[in-house]
């Protein structure tokens, strides 16, 4: 056997929905924290002018979570999996910048 053996389902696919997935439902988590924080008063209630920026943050830290799983990969080095996911975190940073490019760059 080679070295540079295909690993079962190492896959540039898979990688792709690891890491569309893993920011929808980091998301939602983070709404549910933040939703927590605000019902305790940890942290004041959005308003209409903070509100943009925290659906810009809360879907940056949703990104981030992509790194959990991309850490995990490395050290047994998916490649293609990791492949997958860091394409779809870039999609995601694009589409990121994107939608909130008139309260980045000004």
């Amino acid at each position: 056997m080679s070295m540079y053996t295909r690993k079962q389902n190492d896959s540039i696919w898979i990688g792709l929905m690891i890491g569309a997935t893993i920011p929808v439902i980091g998301f939602f988590m983070v709404e549910v924290i933040f939703g927590f924080m605000e019902n305790i008063g940890i942290m004041d209630e959005v308003s209409i002018s903070s509100g943009d920026k925290r659906q810009r943050t809360m879907a940056l830290i949703a990104i981030c979570f992509n790194i959990i799983p991309l850490q995990f990969l490395v050290r047994r080095r998916y490649d293609a999996l990791i492949r997958g996911i860091l394409i779809a975190t870039f999609i995601y940073c694009a589409a990121w910048v994107y939608l909130f490019r008139h309260g980045l760059f000004f």
